[in-house]
């Protein structure tokens, strides 16, 4: 079963006054199903008990505005995102603001799942 989920990534750098749309991918772009990565996790020997979560990991699409990291669209670093506020990125850096999106939209509905922010920390010394 596929599951139609769209998925976006934003990226604030600290101190600018507007994000920039980094991806947009969708779950259908999964290489694994669902049901598979379970048994993958499963079949190892690990446990799955109620109420466990799994993480689906990366989802790139087929688009450079649909690969879904950092390392993928800047081709390793080797070429710098340019941000809406003028900066650019090879990787994520200190200060910087990763929000997350994702929704399912059908026939009159809309699920979301809301939004996922965090500011990426310095290193503790």
């Amino acid at each position: 079963m596929l599951y139609d989920v769209e998925l976006e990534v934003a990226m604030q750098p600290a101190g600018a006054d507007v994000e920039t749309i980094i991806s947009r991918t969708n779950y259908r772009e999964m290489y694994y199903s669902a049901a598979q990565q379970l048994a993958h996790h499963s079949s190892s020997g690990c446990a799955m008990n109620c109420g466990d979560l799994l993480g689906s990991g990366t989802i790139s699409g087929p688009e450079k505005s649909s690969l879904g990291s950092l390392l993928e669209i800047s081709w390793g670093g080797k070429e710098p995102l340019t941000l809406d506020s003028g900066e650019t990125r090879t990787f994520i850096e200190d200060g910087d603001r990763m929000t997350l999106r994702g929704h399912a939209q059908g026939d009159g509905y809309r699920i979301g799942f809301g939004e996922c922010t965090a500011a990426i920390l310095p290193a503790i010394e």
